[in-house]
């Protein structure tokens, strides 16, 4: 009724409670709205603690990011990367882009250290090397449309972004679900798989 889309409604409420600069406060910011005034898709902190334990013992340099939505697991993320490590995430919604931007901004993150790119990943994968200098990832977070998982592993195969022992930390794999993800992963060879079981975000 008010014209204003639900994530920029988050967006004005991180504005008027969370703590500029604060990456760990506006995640908690967000939480609360999250749990008590309008659900959000974001990771939330129960799976968001997987994401830290993941980063905290591989301290990965490249962090590709596929889905950014309202920038949550960008926060999550960037506050967990060690010194000199950069992030690049793909949200194909110009709309969530704009918001999510503003977020990362918010929360005191630079262009240097995250790079939100905004475009279909199945167009922005082939150019990420030439066109955003990301040689390779060390982690990749899967967060976007589950239909696309398994094209986008391909992708990223195929064009060789993935580095030697890379991490594929895929949300939501068995609600709603990527089966063909799941079943390649399993049997292609490739990849030792580990299912985390966590509750639905909030």
């Amino acid at each position: 009724l008010t014209g204003i889309s639900r994530e920029q409604r988050a967006f004005q409420y991180l504005l008027a409670h969370a703590i500029p600069g604060d990456p760990h406060h506006i995640l908690q910011t967000f939480d609360q709205w999250s749990y008590h005034c309008e659900h959000l898709s974001c990771v939330g902190p129960d799976k968001g603690r997987i994401v830290e334990r993941v980063l905290l013992e591989q301290a990965p340099l490249r962090v590709l990011e596929l889905g950014t939505y309202c920038g949550y697991g960008t926060v999550l993320l960037a506050q967990g990367l060690p010194p000199g490590a950069r992030l690049y995430t793909i949200e194909g919604d110009p709309r969530h882009a704009a918001v999510a931007e503003k977020v990362i901004r918010l929360a005191g993150f630079s262009e240097q250290t995250v790079e939100l790119i905004v475009g279909p990943s199945e167009e922005v994968i082939p150019r990420l090397r030439e066109k955003h200098g990301l040689m390779n990832a060390n982690l990749v977070f899967m967060d976007h449309w589950k239909r696309c998982y398994l094209r986008d592993l391909r992708l990223l195969e195929s064009h060789q972004l993935l580095a030697e022992g890379a991490t594929i930390l895929a949300d939501n794999v068995l609600f709603p679900g990527a089966p063909h993800f799941l079943q390649y992963a399993k049997t292609c060879g490739k990849y030792h798989c580990k299912v985390h079981r966590a509750s639905l975000e909030y």
